[in-house]
């Protein structure tokens, strides 16, 4: 099991990110909703001994994807690897339980990615730290390899989202 994720609006889509660099998205309106004993549904195909890296719930419209590659020996944090931007619309839908498409090439002493996201544009990255860590500039190469990071990315986010308050924020 990967999760499972809110749906604001119905209209998302959903986005697996591996281990071994592939991508795969699909509307969300192609699951059907599962009660409490469903046995889920088959989200993205992976090769032997790879994982779900990321996997979560977006608006198509303006998001980005992040990802940093590094080796799968290395202990986590302790390399930054490259480091790579891309525009979302680069990648296309496929179908649930296919493998989707590369997001990210591995260079020499490379092996998986280390690091991965999807989410609103601009995207910001901090490190284990808590110190930003820049973020080169969006590509429009899907399959690029990235540029060599600055210090290991241990947490992304898009823009912080603003709400009036409605009536359910009143207390009193």
């Amino acid at each position: 099991m990967v999760g499972a994720v809110d749906l604001a609006t119905g209209t998302e889509a959903l986005c697996f990110i591996t281990s071994d660099a592939q991508l795969l998205h699909f509307a969300a309106d192609a699951v059907r909703p599962q009660g409490r004993s469903g046995g889920g549904i088959a989200g993205v195909r992976l090769t032997a001994g790879e994982h779900v890296a990321w996997f979560g719930a977006l608006d198509p419209a303006d998001a980005v994807v992040v990802t940093a590659s590094g080796s799968s020996t290395a202990l986590p944090g302790t390399e930054p690897g490259a480091l790579k931007v891309a525009p979302f619309s680069e990648y296309p839908p496929k179908g649930r339980a296919t493998g989707g498409v590369r997001c990210h090439r591995f260079l020499k002493g490379e092996d998986a990615l280390v690091f991965a996201w999807a989410g609103p544009a601009p995207a910001r990255a901090a490190a284990a730290s808590g110190a930003p860590v820049e973020l080169p500039p969006a590509t429009g190469r899907r399959d690029g390899s990235g540029v060599p990071g600055s210090q290991p990315i241990a947490a992304c986010a898009g823009p912080l989202a603003t709400r009036l308050a409605g009536p359910d924020d009143v207390t009193g």
